[in-house]
Order: C-alpha cells, then sequence, then structure tokens
C-alpha cells in the first residue's frame, strides 16, 4: 500500500498540527492562567472548577447548536471553504486577544468565543477528509492528523511555557508572557492554516440552492427523519456521544483538577506536555493497526482503557498518580480521535458528509456538555472533586453496550 503522503494530505494534516496547539492552552497554560484570576476575586477552587466547566458546556452548546446547520450549507458546491476560513478567523483573533481582559469573567467570554470558534472549524475540517484522501487511506492520514498534531503543539506550547515559567528573568509580568504566548498560539494556528485553504477544494458537494440557510434546516430534518436507513450510522453516534464525553472531558479539565487537588502547576504542565510525546507515536501506531486489524475491534479497546482511565483518576491525589494519568491517556487519545474521525467517515453517504459532521459534531459538543456539568454540578453538591471526575466511568461503560451493538448493526463499511 502507498505510504507516501499527498500535497494535500499533508496540508490537511498541518492543520491539525496548527489548531492543537490551542487545545494544547486550553487543557495547560488557560486554566491555570483562569485560575489566577479567579484566585484574585476570592473564588474557592470548587467554584473556579466549576466556572471553568460552565465555560467549556456554553461553548460547545453553541457549536452543538449552529455545527449541523452550517455542516448541511457546506456540503453546497463552493461554501466548505469560505466557512471554515470564517470560524478560523474568528477563532485565531479571540486567542490573540485573551490576555487582555482583567477579570475572570471577562476572560471567560473571550474564551467561549474563542473556544465557540475552534470547535466549529473542526466542523468543515473533519468533513474535508473525503475529499482530501481515498477510503483505503482514511485510518492512516486521520491517525496522522492527530500524531504530528500532538507533536507540532509542542513547539509553540514549550516556547510559551518558557516565557510564563522566566517571565521574571526575562523582564516581563506574569500577564505580558500570558498575553505574548496567547499571541504565539493564535499566529501558529493561522499560519499552519494557510497551505490547506491554498489547495484544498471541495470535490464531494450537493448543487447550490437559492436559499442555503432554510435548505440547510429542511436538509437535516430529513436526515434526521431517515434516521432508520441510517441504523448503523445513528447508533454509532449514540455510542460516541457516551464515550467521546469521557474524552473531551478528561482533555478540558486535567488541569484544572489538578489545579483543585492543590497539585503543583509545573509538575502539571510538564505531565501533560509528557501527554503529547507519548501520544505522538501512539497514535501513529493506531494508524497502522487500522491497516492489519479490525478498526471496530481497536477503538473498542481504546474505549475501555478510557474507562479504566476515568477510574482511576477517581482516586487521584498525588502528583506521580497525575503522571501515571498523562502517559496513560496519551496511549489512546489519539487513537480513540483518529479512528472514529476516519470510520464515521467511511459509513455516512459521500455527499452529505457535512451534514453528517454536523451531526457528528452534535454528539461530541453535547457529549462535552454532558461531561464536564456532571464534573462541576457532582463537585459542588457534594464537595468532593473526585466524585465528580468518577461520575465520568459511567458514560464509558454505556458507550461500550452501545458501540457493540453499532458494529453488530449492517451498514455502508
Amino acid at each position: 500500500m502507498k505510504t507516501n503522503y499527498t500535497k494535500l494530505e499533508r496540508n490537511w494534516v498541518l492543520y491539525d498540527v496548527g489548531n492543537s496547539a490551542f487545545t494544547m492552552m486550553v487543557s495547560t497554560l488557560i486554566p491555570i492562567y483562569f485560575n489566577s484570576l479567579a484566585e484574585a476575586d476570592g473564588l474557592s477552587s470548587t467554584n473556579y472548577l466549576a466556572y471553568w466547566g460552565y465555560s467549556i458546556s456554553i461553548s460547545t452548546l453553541i457549536v452543538m447548536i449552529i455545527g449541523p446547520v452550517l455542516g448541511t450549507i457546506s456540503d453546497n458546491r463552493g461554501y466548505k471553504k469560505p466557512i471554515f476560513l470564517a470560524s478560523v478567523i474568528i477563532g485565531v483573533a479571540s486567542c490573540l486577544f485573551l490576555g487582555l481582559p482583567g477579570n475572570w469573567l471577562m476572560f471567560l467570554v473571550l474564551f467561549v468565543l474563542a473556544r465557540t470558534a475552534y470547535d466549529a472549524s473542526l466542523v468543515f475540517y473533519d468533513s474535508m477528509l473525503i475529499d482530501v484522501t481515498t477510503e483505503e487511506r482514511m485510518d492512516r492520514v486521520s491517525s496522522s492528523g492527530y500524531a504530528w498534531g500532538y507533536i507540532g503543539s509542542c513547539i509553540p506550547f514549550i516556547a510559551s511555557l518558557v516565557l510564563v515559567l522566566k517571565a521574571g528573568s526575562l523582564g516581563l509580568s506574569s500577564k505580558k508572557a500570558m498575553i505574548i504566548a496567547f499571541g504565539i498560539t493564535g499566529l501558529w494556528w493561522l499560519i499552519t492554516t494557510v497551505p490547506l485553504l491554498k489547495t484544498y477544494e471541495q470535490v464531494n458537494y450537493q448543487e447550490k440552492v437559492d436559499h442555503p440557510f432554510a435548505e440547510s434546516f429542511r436538509h437535516l430534518g430529513k436526515t434526521i427523519r431517515q434516521a432508520k436507513h441510517e441504523k448503523k450510522v445513528f447508533i454509532f453516534l449514540l455510542a460516541f456521544f457516551f464515550y467521546i464525553d469521557g474524552v473531551y472531558t478528561i482533555i478540558s479539565m486535567a488541569t484544572a483538577y489538578g489545579k483543585a487537588l492543590g497539585l503543583d502547576s509545573t509538575g502539571l504542565l510538564l505531565a501533560l506536555l509528557v501527554t503529547q510525546f507519548v501520544a505522538f507515536p501512539c497514535a501513529i501506531f493506531f494508524g497502522i493497526m487500522s491497516q492489519k486489524h479490525n478498526v471496530e475491534k481497536l477503538i473498542l479497546i481504546c474505549i475501555i482503557s478510557y474507562m479504566c482511565i476515568s477510574i482511576f483518576a477517581y482516586f487521584l491525589a498525588h502528583q506521580w498518580q497525575f503522571w501515571v494519568l498523562a502517559v496513560w491517556v496519551g496511549m489512546f487519545q489519539g487513537g480513540i480521535q483518529a479512528l472514529s474521525r476516519s470510520y464515521f467517515t467511511k459509513i455516512v453517504p459521500k455527499d452529505r458528509t457535512g451534514e453528517f459532521f454536523g451531526l457528528y459534531d452534535i454528539c461530541g459538543k453535547g457529549a462535552a456538555i454532558l461531561g464536564t456539568t456532571i464534573v462541576s454540578v457532582v463537585s459542588q453538591l457534594t464537595g468532593s472533586i473526585n466524585k465528580g471526575v468518577g461520575m465520568i466511568s459511567l458514560m464509558f461503560a454505556v458507550s461500550i453496550f452501545l458501540f457493540i451493538k453499532a458494529t453488530k448493526t449492517p451498514g455502508r463499511n
């Protein structure tokens, strides 16, 4: 099998390298910076974790609502690239200005805007895969996107981390160091997007209609009504909703969870940096294994592993345990995300990928809302952060049952 990447495949992978830098910031420096703003206003550690979770829930709710509509519109000829570009511009601009707000509430407002635009861009980016490569290469290319995203995000992150940790010796205040860090991340995201914009052309599409916005609602309604004709897709989406809930919640709240437990900030950041280095070869490994083994079995292995991770997180209390958790997450994070993306691309109609990836995003973002909200609410009600995090394991348990059912349902693949 051909293993060299085409120019278009490389440019598609490069966008994962760029946007992953923002994801890395969201998982590491941003919650720590928000914690400093929250502490300055006297917020408790429990409320800090809760408000952080609520902000993630709000941004994902917005994308959950607009994603399917915009995804359906993007299936029309000539629409996908412009809508993708608009979401990138809004996301990059918001990222560049994140260091300016002086209080925690205004910071969260701008953060919600940045994260909403970032998540929206992924709806169109993921649906481009069908135009970028062939069906037999999808698993490999998708896995490479996540793999190089993990390792590529380390470049701006390490630069930002050095600035923040050495701010005093560099003659910078902590706030100025963060402003520069946000600038580095935003520019990295923008620069790595340009090659894809230059080479991507929409190949699979539906012909333009006179009223694309109104038509998108009609198509979306039709897709939902015809669920019985795409039974495998919809059972998989239900399973995906539950297992990606835990994955996204762990990614979004790992640093905030560690800070709320009182763990050392530097240790947390270094542990999550190790996650990226571990995730790189492991994502590549899953891509290679997908050529030799059943992809459904590989996804199931990842789900079961994540359920074990969430159970382990319930008992987390010491720094060394966080390091173990970071390595463990890195081993399966890329595999479960990349293989889910490529597997879904294979089982949906080729000329309606934007529409179906809108539904895919509903499940992903809906799950993120559920997971972060459950962690936030249970933590506040019980006064125990560990109990909030422990609830995630139930989501993985449900998803295992549903995913097995999806694999036994006839479909396009």
